[in-house]
C-alpha cells in the first residue's frame, strides 16, 4: 500500500523563482567580474569570472529541471520525474571540470608571459560587491533548498557559497601579488582556483550519482523511520523486516514488510498500515509509504527479507 497525498516541493512557480534569482546573480557577478578583469589585467580575476559563467549555464539547467521535476507522475514516470534534479546536479559538476581548463589554460600562459598588474584599487572593489551578491543569494538558495528538498537549489546553493571563498582567495592572491611584485604568483593563484572547482566539481558528480543510484535515506531519517516501526512494536504487537528507503529529488520512498497476527481481519491489517502511513508521513513529510503484509506465524514470513526477485 502507499501513500500519495501531499509533495514535500514547493509550487513550480515558488522553486523556478529561485532559478530565476540564481540566473539574474550569475548575469550581475560575470558583468562585474570582467569588469575588475578589464581594470587590473588580473588572470586569477578572469578564472573568478569563468567561474561564474559556469554558474550561469548551472542556474538555466536548474530552471530546466526544476520546471520538469515539478510535473505530476505519467503513464510513463509513474514515480514522478524528481530525478531530473540529479541530472542538473551532474551537468553542473561537469561544467565545473569545464571551467577548470578554461582557467589552467588561461594560467599556464600567464605563466610563460607574465605581466604587472594595473588598477588593482578598483579591481577589488568590484569584485568584493560580486563576491556580496553570490554569497546573499547562495544563502538563499541553500535554504530554500533544505526547505522544499531540493537538489538542484542545494547543489546551486552550494556552488555559489564555493565561489565566495574562491573570489576571496584571488582577492588575497591579486593583494599579495602587488605587494610583492612577483606577477608569477597571480596565475598560480589562478591555478589554485582550478584546483578548487574541481574539487566542487567531484562533489556534485558523487551527489548526481548517489541519486541516480537510489542510494538510501541519510542514517538520521532512517533512525525516525525506526523510532516510529518501534512505537508499532511496543503498542500493537506487530513486527517488521525487509525496511529498505530510497530518496528521489524531493521525495523519500520506504518499502517494509508488516507482520500481523494471522487471525486478523483484512480490515484490521489495512487499518494498521494506513494508520503507519500517516504516521511515517507525519514524521518525515513527503515520504511514500509502500507496505507488504504478512502473518507473522508463517516461516516463510520470516524468510523473505532478500533483495531482488526469488529464485
Amino acid at each position: 500500500m502507499e501513500r500519495t497525498d501531499g509533495s514535500p516541493a514547493g509550487s513550480p512557480t515558488t522553486l523556478t523563482r529561485f532559478a530565476w534569482l540564481s540566473i539574474a546573480a550569475a548575469l550581475t557577478t560575470i558583468t562585474l567580474k570582467l569588469g575588475a578583469y578589464a581594470v587590473t589585467g588580473s588572470v586569477s580575476l578572469l578564472s573568478d569570472a569563468f567561474e561564474s559563467t559556469v554558474n550561469l549555464v548551472a542556474a538555466v539547467v536548474a530552471l530546466f529541471a526544476l520546471r520538469v521535476a515539478a510535473r505530476p507522475p505519467d503513464d510513463n514516470h509513474q514515480f514522478g520525474h524528481g530525478k531530473v534534479e540529479y541530472f542538473s546536479a551532474g551537468v553542473e559538476g561537469a561544467m565545473v571540470f569545464v571551467a577548470a581548463l578554461a582557467i589552467g589554460i588561461a594560467a599556464v600562459q600567464r605563466l610563460i608571459d607574465p605581466r604587472d598588474l594595473d588598477g588593482i584599487g578598483l579591481g577589488l572593489v568590484i569584485s568584493v560587491v560580486a563576491s556580496l551578491v553570490n554569497l546573499g543569494v547562495g544563502l538563499v538558495l541553500l535554504r530554500a533548498g533544505r526547505q522544499f528538498r531540493s537538489v538542484t537549489l542545494t547543489a546551486d546553493g552550494h556552488h555559489l557559497i564555493t565561489d565566495v571563498w574562491t573570489t576571496a582567495g584571488v582577492l588575497v592572491g591579486v593583494i599579495a601579488t602587488k605587494l610583492t611584485g612577483w606577477s608569477r604568483l597571480d596565475p598560480i593563484v589562478a591555478l589554485a582556483v582550478a584546483a578548487n572547482i574541481v574539487f566542487t566539481g567531484v562533489r556534485l558528480l558523487r551527489s548526481s550519482a548517489a541519486g541516480l543510484m537510489d542510494e538510501a535515506m541519510p542514517r538520521s531519517e532512517i533512525d525516525i523511520v525506526e523510532e516510529v516501526l518501534d512505537r508499532y512494536r511496543c503498542t500493537r504487537q506487530v513486527e517488521f523486516h525487509a525496511l529498505r528507503t530510497r530518496e528521489v529529488g524531493a521525495w523519500r520512498f520506504v518499502n517494509v514488510h508488516v507482520l500481523v497476527p494471522g487471525v486478523w481481519t483484512v480490515q484490521e491489517g489495512h487499518d494498521l498500515v494506513e494508520d503507519l502511513e500517516i504516521d511515517l508521513d507525519v514524521a518525515l513529510p513527503g515520504t511514500l509509504v509502500f507496505t507488504h503484509l504478512e502473518p507473522m506465524e508463517d516461516p516463510l514470513s520470516w524468510a523473505d527479507v532478500e533483495l531482488g526477485p526469488r529464485s
